[in-house]
C-alpha cells in the first residue's frame, strides 16, 4: 500500500491487528506526538516506535506493533532493522 506523506509499519509473527497507533511530527513540540487508535491503550509499543519512527521521517508514520516480546533490546533491534531498511530502500519510505 503506497501512502503519500506517511507510513504504514506492521511487525508481527502472526496475521492480526492487536494494536494500532500513530505519530506526526508538531510544530508546537519537538517530539511528535502519538496516539493509540486500537487495542490497549496501556501497551505503548506501538506509540513509541511510531513516535521515534515520526521524528526520524518528518513522516504520519502508523505502526502496528504485535509481538509478545516487548523487551526493550528487541525492541531496539527491530527499530534498527527498519532503519536500516529506511537506509537501503529510501524510495519504498
Amino acid at each position: 500500500m503506497r501512502l503519500r506523506d506517511s507510513l504504514f509499519l506492521w511487525v508481527g509473527a502472526a496475521p492480526a491487528l492487536a494494536s494500532l497507533a500513530v505519530a506526526m511530527c508538531s510544530p508546537r513540540d519537538s517530539i511528535p506526538v502519538a496516539a493509540s487508535l486500537l487495542g490497549d491503550p496501556s501497551d505503548t509499543a506501538s506509540s513509541c516506535l511510531a513516535q521515534r519512527l515520526a521524528s526520524k521521517t518528518k513522516k504520519q508514520i502508523f505502526v502496528s506493533y504485535n509481538l509478545q516480546n516487548t523487551d526493550s533490546n528487541f525492541t531496539l533491534l527491530i527499530e534498527n532493522r527498519i532503519k536500516e531498511e529506511m537506509t537501503a530502500f529510501p524510495e519504498k519510505f
